[in-house]
């Protein structure tokens, strides 16, 4: 029912909008998986590189602690992580949080066989739910990676920021992955890929919406359209409707009408500048340790402590 209310609520609003969470079904996390691997989308390539780099003086810095990554997908990138922790550990508590129970069991399969080490306790939920979770967890370190923070619009994300901070006890970590701002060609190329998987992820949500909604769209009516708008500093991801189609909520009795060329927008993919995002953290309770970045200054994984 929350997905139906999440679509209503969207669709009512002007312009009308999609919740981008609800991409993550088995099908959505298998295609962003072959997303994260194409040569256009450097984000995940990028930050598996600085962390592979750094894992091991974020280890030195933060001592002992439980990780927990908020958003995990197939935690691929936290085996960098894990590795320098078991480094110094015999053992490494891992507590991986995610919507999508598939990407969960197939995680923790394959963290199974990986690391002997470690001990996963594996979460379906939200983010909302992982932070009720970090008192006990506590030390930890609350993991970020992705970007996926660039998700949110401004007032979401400061929300949630402020709701990590103050969920944590003082003197735990946080650490955070960000897409920098760069060149318009660059960003506009890895939400605009060659082989047209990225527009087969978007669509997906409206192929769920049919399969769980009973909404009959025709989704080959539907075209992917990705942008960044500079001034903004975050890409804009919208659908085009190249035909009127109505979109009738099944489990709500609730009915929409979207004309032809009408654009709702499923997600936004923000931007950020270190220098900008220090003194940001800062007013909301953390203090920023460590920066890491690529040698292209593309992406950096902040170390975060709570003040």
């Amino acid at each position: 029912m929350e997905f139906a209310e999440s679509v209503a609520a969207g669709l009512a609003t002007r312009p009308r909008r999609l919740d981008y969470r609800f991409l993550y079904d088995a099908r959505g996390s298998e295609l962003f998986e072959r997303i994260t691997e194409l040569p256009e989308y450097y984000p995940t390539r990028t930050e598996a590189s600085i962390l592979e780099r750094c894992a091991r003086q974020v280890r030195e810095t933060t001592g002992p602690v439980t990780l927990l990554e908020l958003g995990s997908g197939s935690s691929v990138k936290t085996n960098h992580l894990l590795a320098a922790y078991l480094d110094r550990d015999d053992e490494q508590f891992y507590v991986p949080v995610d919507v999508s129970e598939s990407a969960l069991k197939q995680a923790t399969n394959d963290l199974d066989d990986r690391h002997d080490g470690v001990r996963v306790v594996s979460v379906h939920g939200t983010y909302d739910m992982a932070t009720r979770l970090f008192e006990c967890a506590s030390p930890m370190m609350a993991v970020f990676l992705g970007s996926s923070i660039g998700n949110f619009r401004a007032d979401e994300e400061r929300s949630f920021l402020k709701r990590v901070a103050e969920s944590m006890a003082r003197g735990d970590w946080f650490l955070l992955g960000v897409d920098l701002v760069k060149d318009k060609r660059i960003i506009d190329a890895a939400y605009n890929d060659a082989s047209g998987i990225t527009e087969e992820f978007i669509k997906n949500l409206f192929v769920r919406m049919n399969r769980e909604l009973g909404t009959a769209l025709d989704v080959s009516a539907i075209r992917h359209e990705a942008r960044y708008v500079a001034e903004r500093e975050r890409v804009e991801v919208h659908t085009r409707f190249t035909e009127p189609q109505i979109v009738d909520i099944q489990p709500l009795g609730r009915r929409f009408r979207i004309w032809k060329d009408e654009r709702v927008l499923v997600e936004i993919s923000r931007k950020y500048s270190v220098d900008r995002l220090r003194p940001y953290l800062a007013s909301l309770g953390f203090k920023t340790r460590r920066v890491f970045t690529d040698e292209r200054d593309w992406f950096a994984v902040l170390l975060l402590q709570r003040a």
